[in-house]
């Protein structure tokens, strides 16, 4: 992914007000991300716990939605999986996100969901610079490349619902 700037991340949602976009919180650490490491800028909102933030490159334009979740209060030995990487997760690593779809049936209140990483690390669990909670990703026969052409249509289909 490219370098990304304030004002490219607050330009980019398509399910939300630009007064929205405007008040969100975006990273202050957008210049010391490894950009190279990620098929997508993904953050939670450090004041409002039950919000976070995606933002992707696709068909050469920026891409963001802004999304709402309830942390899982699962089993301690309860596990769950990211359907966007694949990667298992125990106790509240993966959430249901859900984004309020764009335009009309948006503000009409339907939303659309996706059960993710909580902390919206997928590009760097797939490239093993960041390790969940169990240690390890599961092993699998598919390329890295194979992988992160699976994440980012998984991350394409949930963005065509909104």
């Amino acid at each position: 992914m490219r370098p990304l700037t304030e004002q490219d991340v607050r330009a980019s949602f398509i399910n939300c007000s630009k007064g929205e976009a405007r008040r969100l919180a975006v990273p202050r650490d957008l210049g010391e991300l490894p950009w190279d490491d990620l098929d997508f800028l993904g953050w939670r909102d450090p004041g409002a716990p039950d919000r976070s933030y995606l933002v992707t490159e696709r068909e050469d334009r920026l891409v963001g939605v802004a999304m709402r979740f309830q942390p899982a209060q699962r089993g301690f030995l309860h596990r769950s999986m990211c359907s966007l990487c694949l990667t298992t997760h125990p106790r509240g690593g993966v959430s249901l996100m859900t984004a309020r779809k764009a335009g009309p049936a948006g503000r009409e209140g339907n939303s659309v969901g996706a059960y993710m990483c909580t902390d919206l690390a997928c590009s760097l669990y797939l490239r093993g610079r960041k390790i969940p909670e169990t240690g390890a990703r599961f092993e699998e026969s598919l390329t890295l490349e194979e992988q992160i052409a699976r994440t980012r249509a998984n991350l394409f289909a949930f963005l065509d619902k909104v």
